[in-house]
């Protein structure tokens, strides 16, 4: 699931910016399309708008928008859960890694916008997930529910 929601990502960007050139459109097209594969996963049509897959495909919009970009934010968020296990607490990580990696690579343009888009509504989303982490009452990755209090 997670590689196939990253490459939903990726593919509806990749496929916007060879129209994007073939057809001479603005540059933020693959921007716009990128963001709105974004939100597709964040609020599936088909899960009632909620529990999507969306840092899975920001991971693919980032790597078609700038592959280094894209290597940049995975590489934080898989340094941090391999670090602290929390899937949640990497995500978050990653969305602030992300459009700072942004603007030093590609400046401020309509890639970079959607970036920091995308960043803010994965840290809106994660809520919860903040308050459980600094309640220490998340889950880490590889603990049962049972085993939550036992760290």
């Amino acid at each position: 699931m997670l590689f196939r929601s990253g490459g939903k990502g990726w593919l509806s960007v990749w496929i916007a910016q060879i129209f994007r050139i073939r057809y001479e459109l603005d540059p933020g097209v693959a921007a716009i399309v990128g963001l709105a594969a974004f939100a597709g996963h964040l609020w599936p049509v088909f899960f009632r708008f909620q529990g999507g897959k969306g840092v899975a495909t920001a991971g693919g919009i980032l790597l078609a928008i700038h592959l280094w970009l894209g290597v940049a934010t995975i590489g934080a968020w898989l340094a941090v859960f391999l670090l602290f296990r929390y899937s949640s607490l990497a995500a978050l990580v990653a969305a602030i890694v992300a459009p700072c990696a942004a603007l030093l690579m590609l400046g401020l343009n309509p890639e970079a916008w959607t970036v920091m888009a995308i960043s803010v509504l994965l840290i809106v989303t994660h809520r919860s997930n903040i308050q459980r982490l600094l309640s220490g009452s998340e889950g880490k990755f590889g603990r049962g529910k049972s085993d939550k209090g036992s760290a």
